[in-house]
């Protein structure tokens, strides 16, 4: 099911790209802390309904053979989630903040050179393998965010 995390991660980008012109335009008359939080808000909703409805209709997703339901939770698996949320509440604190005042696709090519850091932290901390293509691809992302981001 090669195509089917392919097709999910294109979506996801799709989705991210839309979301910080979005975003942009709506921090236009408000503190960035704020729409933070209430973008925050809106997320649980959504993200609660997905889960609620799409697991009785069969929507769910069968990526992975672990079972789905709330009590399989660990403490090891909550605080691990519990540090994602944490580090996605500053990254998105952090990104809101730049977003009010920066230019909007500057922003974004900075935020999406978090990817040097996700292959840099997959490396070390899960092992991951990662050869001259995928450091000459990260050379490449580090030039383009300068060419993004640099004023002549």
């Amino acid at each position: 099911m090669r195509t089917a995390w392919l097709l999910n991660a294109l979506l996801s980008a799709l989705f991210a790209g839309a979301t910080a012109v979005i975003a942009k335009l709506g921090l236009s008359q408000i503190n960035s802390d704020l729409a933070t939080l209430v973008r925050t808000i809106f997320v649980l909703a959504f993200l609660a309904t997905a889960y609620f409805l799409a697991r009785p209709l069969g929507l769910s997703s069968n990526a992975t053979p672990y079972a789905a339901d709330l009590s399989d939770l660990t403490i090891r698996t909550t605080a691990l989630l519990a540090l994602s949320a944490l580090t996605t509440a500053l990254s998105w604190l952090f990104y809101y903040r730049a977003l009010q005042s920066g230019p909007v696709a500057s922003v974004a090519a900075i935020d999406k050179g978090s990817l040097l850091i996700t292959v840099a932290l997959s490396v070390v901390l899960l092992g991951e393998q990662a050869g001259m293509r995928v450091f000459a691809g990260a050379a490449l992302v580090t030039a383009g965010l300068l060419l993004m981001t640099i004023r002549a």
